[in-house]
């Protein structure tokens, strides 16, 4: 009789482990993307492999668990590193780009920890044709908006006809002065009706030393046809000491010519507006052939013609473009394959 109740009592307790493991999952997921990179930057030329031409070369594990109630548990983590060379993205930092856990459900989402600011985030998919993102891009180029905030808490708002939200604010640390405090707040919206997306996105963060604060508006617009898709964005940043006071209008289109290509074309102006005339224009053009839904052939381009002391180069997904000449016209293109897994 006991070694009947022993094994069936073992039985319950298997089955109620694996009940609960069934409720748990975590993935491993990443991209490695490679190309070989020209760049012309006035005084400067190079020729040099590039990792993280068109997306960022990145490992992760992403997990959530159902702890039901429809509430889940949710983490990221995210290092960013060479496919080239192996190398850490940023020395001695084991998740540089995401370290956060959450919560979500009916509610929304709730995240803490190292994060994608929603300025970011949300709105990567509305700037243009790659999301921001490499030298073809006008964004990439000519906007200073860092992408990522540690110390930081988010809240994601439920969709509610169309209309979606999110807010972040990051905390101070041992690296700011003072140390301790609000340092940045960040808020976004987007409306989705169909085809049209509009959204706006506000940002205030202050720097290290705590002497200047940093100002940043973005109202993005996109409309899709068929497979042809508009973007039009405008954005300033402005800062406080007056360093920098610039406003960026930025055109761009893409189109799906069959499911295997699909090209794009962007264009960017920035109007300094601090009197100085450093005005800068950036052309930019993108070749993509998917190979499959996970593995893809690219070849992007981008030219920026800087004025007076304008020195704005051309930036990478994951990396920094060469030093400019001030004045001078900056160009170049990289040729690459990006997988993701």
């Amino acid at each position: 009789m006991k070694k009947t109740l022993l094994a069936a009592t073992a039985v319950v307790s298997l089955s109620a482990l694996q009940g609960a493991w069934a409720q748990s999952s975590v993935t491993l997921y990443g991209v490695v993307d490679n190309g070989i990179e020209y760049q012309d930057g006035g005084e400067n030329k190079v020729v040099r492999a590039s990792s993280g031409g068109l997306f960022a070369t990145v490992y992760g594990m992403i997990g959530h668990e159902d702890i039901g109630g429809g509430v889940h548990v949710n983490f990221q983590l995210e290092q960013g590193f060479s496919s080239f060379t192996g190398v850490a993205q940023v020395a001695g930092d084991a998740f540089n780009r995401l370290a956060w856990v959450g919560m979500s459900g009916g509610f929304g989402e709730f995240r803490v920890g190292r994060q994608k600011k929603p300025q970011y985030l949300f709105l990567d998919g509305e700037l243009d044709p790659i999301a921001g993102k490499s030298i073809a891009s006008s964004f990439s180029d000519l906007a200073t908006v860092s992408v990522r905030a540690s110390n930081a808490l988010t809240y994601f708002a439920p969709r509610y006809r169309g209309l979606e939200a999110q807010f972040m604010v990051a905390l101070r640390d041992s690296t700011t002065k003072p140390s301790n405090g609000i340092q940045l707040y960040n808020a976004v919206a987007r409306y989705i009706n169909g085809p049209f997306h509009l959204a706006v996105g506000y940002e205030q963060q202050a720097n290290a030393a705590g002497t200047s604060i940093q100002r940043n508006l973005t109202l993005a617009s996109s409309l899709r046809f068929d497979a042809t898709r508009f973007h039009l964005v405008y954005t300033t940043e402005r800062q406080s000491d007056h360093s920098l006071n610039v406003a960026l209008y930025t055109a761009s289109a893409s189109v799906l010519l069959n499911p295997a290509n699909e090209v794009a074309l962007m264009y960017g102006y920035l109007h300094d507006r601090s009197g100085k005339g450093n005005n800068a224009q950036q052309v930019g053009v993108g070749y993509m052939y998917f190979l499959s839904k996970r593995s893809t052939l690219y070849a992007l381009a981008g030219l920026v013609d800087n004025r007076n002391q304008a020195t704005h180069g051309l930036e990478g997904t994951e990396y920094s473009g060469i030093p400019v000449t001030p004045g001078a016209t900056a160009r170049g293109v990289i040729i690459g394959l990006m997988h993701k897994f």
